[in-house]
């Protein structure tokens, strides 16, 4: 088989995200180097091989591997078809130094629900206008790799919070053309970004984001019917642009903005 490389990396509009890094290699083998961040890695074919602080491991395909920021390791493609991977790079926001030398000790975790957590980062960072969603989905990530990290005893219940989900209703409802990155939410009410989305999520059976993106909608749909070009209701809504618009009114609404406006247009005939 020829030598095979793709790559594309970009770093996103999301608290915490250093750098996205999406990469499938046949044949390339990374040489021993170090990184200034966490590397939060997942292999969606094939499989990677490396050694870490002398000790060989692997990433096959339901497994997170975390590699802590400045400890050497290496990669090279464990069969013969070479690997596909997706990778975050993450400052010390999500992730302290101190948790560094438990990192090195269990960098590969089998984790069904935060692999499909990490793949839910990825799918909302390659969309252009879903920062919050990215930010809520990694903050959640974020608290279940400390869990992993440290001892069982330190990890504790989740506590319900009414009064502060509330709160952050109350400035998403504030916010809803503009929105409000959760770090910011964070600061202004006095939380981790990690209890904000718990807490809302809990009181309100909705992720923040969910709920900022259901608002736009409504909005939407009212500027829609009045007759306005769905161009022009995306912008005025809060949305990146119209095909931001269109891939989240299609799913709570069922139909794109066009059709809905259409309809109204056809019932006031």
């Amino acid at each position: 088989m020829a030598s095979q490389a793709s790559v594309s990396a970009w770093r996103p509009r999301v608290p915490g995200v250093v750098e996205v890094f999406h990469a499938r290699f046949t044949e390339y083998a990374y040489p021993m180097h170090v990184h200034d961040a966490w590397t939060l890695l997942i292999v969606d074919d094939g499989a990677v091989r490396y050694d870490l602080d002398r000790h060989e491991h692997g990433t096959p395909h339901d497994t997170v591997s975390l590699l802590p920021p400045h400890v050497p390791h290496n990669g090279a493609p464990a069969t013969a078809g070479g690997f596909r991977k997706r990778v975050l790079y993450l400052d010390g926001s999500h992730l302290a130094e101190g948790l560094i030398g438990a990192a090195v000790d269990r960098p590969d975790l089998r984790d069904p629900l935060l692999r499909r957590r990490v793949g839910q980062v990825h799918s909302a960072l390659v969309r252009p206008g879903d920062e919050l969603e990215a930010e809520s989905r990694l903050t959640l990530v974020g608290e279940r790799l400390r869990e992993h990290l440290r001892s069982r005893e330190a990890v504790g219940v989740p506590r319900r919070d009414p009064v502060l989900a509330r709160r952050l209703r109350e400035l998403l409802d504030e916010r809803i053309v503009e929105g409000v990155a959760l770090a910011e939410a964070g600061g202004t009410l006095s939380a981790h970004p990690a209890h904000l989305v718990r807490a809302f999520s809990g009181a309100y059976g909705i992720a923040p984001h969910q709920y900022l993106m259901s608002r736009r909608v409504g909005r939407a749909r009212r500027l829609l019917l009045e007759g306005r070009s769905p161009s022009e209701v995306a912008v005025a809504v809060g949305f990146y642009d119209q095909a931001h618009l269109t891939r989240h009114f299609r799913r709570l609404v069922g139909v794109t903005p066009g059709r809905y406006r259409a309809t109204g247009a056809a019932a006031g005939g």
